[in-house]
Parts: C-alpha cells; sequence; structure tokens
C-alpha cells in the first residue's frame, strides 16, 4: 500500500509548490475563523477555492478543506455555509471536528466525504466509530500524544483509514483541548482559529534585544544572533526559580521519516505535513523530501537519507527534530 502525502497549502503559490513537488492532496482553509490557521494574508477565499480544486485535478491530487474549529452559536452559520463552499467548489473531503457541522455535512451533502479533525482529539477505534456510525466519516487524523504503540493499536481495530502527522511544528497540548492562548488574549485556538492572534503580537526592538508579546505579556526575548520565533505561550522562555528557559515546551518539529516502514506494515493510509502558516518555499522543500522517501519505500530501494535530515532539519522550527510521544515507551 502506498500512503497519501498530504501537504499544506496557505495560499495559492503555496498549493502550487505542493502540487508541483509531489504532493497526492492539499489541504487549506478558507480566510475565516473556520479554520485553525486563521491569520491575515493565509488562506482561500470562496471564489478561490474551485480554481484550487481544478488545479489539484490537473496534478492528479485532491483537496481537503479544513473546517477544523468549533462553531459558535451567535456565528453557527458561518461553519454551515463553508460546508455548503466546500461542496459546491467539488473538494474531495472535508476536515472536520465539531459535531453539529459534521451533522450539517452529513444531512444536507451526504456524498461530501468526512475526515475527523485531529482536533477532536479521537484516539480509541471506539471514538472513531461512533464518528463512522453516527456522521460517517471515512478517515481520522490522529493526534500527535500517541506513541507508536498506541498508533499500532488504534490502526489494528479502526473502522476507517488513519492519517498521521509526519513532519512539522508540535504543540505540547493535546489537540483540540488547547485554551492556554485565551488566558492572555481572550481568543482560543479551536473557536477562533489561530493560538496567537495576529492582532495581539506586538514586537519591541531594544537596545540589544528583540522582545516579543502577546497581549502585553512578554512572551520571549531575543539576541542580535538569534532566530526570532512567533511568539506562542507554550513555547515561550519564562522565569522560574531564579533560571530563564522554555517552561513549557521548546521549539522543535517533529520528523518521522525513520517510522515511515512501520506506518506501513500498520496500514496507516495518509502522512501529513504541517504548515500552511508556512511559506511556499518551505512547503516546496518538504514536500519534495517526503515525496523522494515515500517513493524509495514504495521501490524497496536506498535514498539519500543523510541528504533529507540535513533539509528537514534546516526547515525545523527551532532547527531541530524529534520524534515526539512516537518514541514514548512507557505509554
Amino acid at each position: 500500500m502506498t500512503m497519501e502525502l498530504v501537504c499544506p497549502a496557505g495560499g495559492m503559490p503555496a498549493l502550487r509548490a505542493a502540487l508541483e513537488n509531489g504532493a497526492d492532496a492539499v489541504y487549506l482553509g478558507l480566510r475565516d475563523e473556520t479554520n485553525a490557521r486563521s491569520f491575515p494574508g493565509l488562506n482561500f477565499a470562496p471564489r478561490q477555492l474551485g480554481d484550487a480544486v481544478a488545479l489539484a485535478r490537473r496534478h492528479g491530487a485532491r483537496v481537503l478543506l479544513a473546517l477544523n474549529t468549533y462553531a459558535q452559536h451567535d456565528r453557527y452559520a458561518l461553519w454551515t455555509d463553508a460546508v455548503d463552499i466546500a461542496a459546491d467548489a467539488g473538494v474531495d473531503a472535508v476536515i472536520a471536528a465539531d459535531p453539529g457541522v459534521m451533522a450539517y455535512a452529513a444531512a444536507n451533502h451526504p456524498r461530501l466525504r468526512l475526515h475527523l479533525s485531529v482536533q477532536a482529539s479521537a484516539t480509541t477505534p471506539e471514538a472513531l466509530a461512533f464518528y463512522r456510525e453516527r456522521f460517517g466519516i471515512s478517515r481520522a487524523v490522529l493526534p500527535r500524544v500517541l506513541s507508536l504503540a498506541q498508533v499500532e493499536q488504534v490502526a489494528a481495530d479502526s473502522p476507517v483509514e488513519l492519517e498521521v502527522f509526519a513532519f512539522g511544528s508540535l504543540c505540547v497540548m493535546v489537540e483540540g483541548r488547547c485554551l492556554l492562548s485565551s488566558y492572555v488574549t481572550g481568543q482560543s485556538p479551536n473557536t477562533h482559529g489561530v493560538c496567537s492572534p495576529a492582532a495581539f503580537v506586538r514586537w519591541e526592538e531594544g537596545p540589544e534585544t528583540l522582545d516579543a508579546r502577546l497581549g502585553g505579556v512578554l512572551i520571549d526575548r531575543f539576541s542580535p544572533d538569534e532566530n526570532a520565533g512567533y511568539p506562542t505561550l507554550c513555547k515561550g522562555r519564562f522565569q522560574v526559580a531564579g533560571q530563564t528557559y522554555h517552561a513549557l515546551e521548546e521549539p522543535t518539529s517533529l520528523n518521522t521519516l525513520e517510522l515511515l516502514p512501520r506506518l506501513r506494515g500498520m496500514g496507516i493510509t495518509a502522512v501529513k505535513i504541517e504548515g500552511r502558516q508556512r511559506s511556499p518555499a518551505y512547503v516546496a522543500a518538504v514536500t519534495r523530501v517526503w515525496r523522494a522517501a515515500l517513493d524509495q519505500l514504495e521501490r524497496g530501494d536506498a535514498g539519500d537519507e543523510a541528504d533529507w535530515r540535513k533539509t528537514l532539519a534546516r526547515l525545523s522550527e527551532g532547527s531541530q527534530t524529534t520524534l515526539g510521544a512516537y518514541h514514548r515507551s512507557w505509554q
């Protein structure tokens, strides 16, 4: 079985980069809070969605639309309208987490394929069976908090296809259950589409440092020789007991390159690259590496893994990679 390569597209240039470098499928969002990467300047207007689908079709690829935040009662139509837009544009699947959104899609667009978002935090075959029986999901994206042994256990009895994250930024929180940023901004990524809304981000340049603030709270202080990362609470540096360090999570990227044979052996259907907020150049480079790795796995011959790892390390958050929760032997 050849695993599907699912790549991010934060805009049309990134979409082209993914398709031209070998993506089997691309996932994208609309320009509103219905998706969990609702940054200014990212995503697609409704009128662009049809163009994105047509372009993907010419490359033999599929389009998955992320509607993966939780609908709010005072603007619920925003999410149901997005489902209608997706169906009208002919996307191949909608990635959803909210049961109400999935119920609307199942009732009004029964031919529209549904994928369960990682934001739903479904980690057992029983949970997956519930979503399949109630809403007809055909695939689920597993949370990044599962160990490899746990993924294998879920895969053994899963009633639906499984997709796992293969490369990209990590989060210390369980997907779909993060409220951390709401403590300083009043907005949660699960309801407003971004964990550090740009309106709350401030950069203050001093004589020798660059300060990053979120909602007025100092998140990090960078020296001139450091790369300044986008400020998020979970990856900020804080003073604890007189020491300054990453108290919750050090910036790093998940890299499962070495796990591909085991993932395929488990029956995983698709591997996903995180990064709709990243540049087209990033999307192109990462897609190219993973396309080569998957093709090499399928052929069974040797690939240039040393060069692949060097490329991915340069593109990783914090310039370092990890297996994340996959390597936890105690789970």
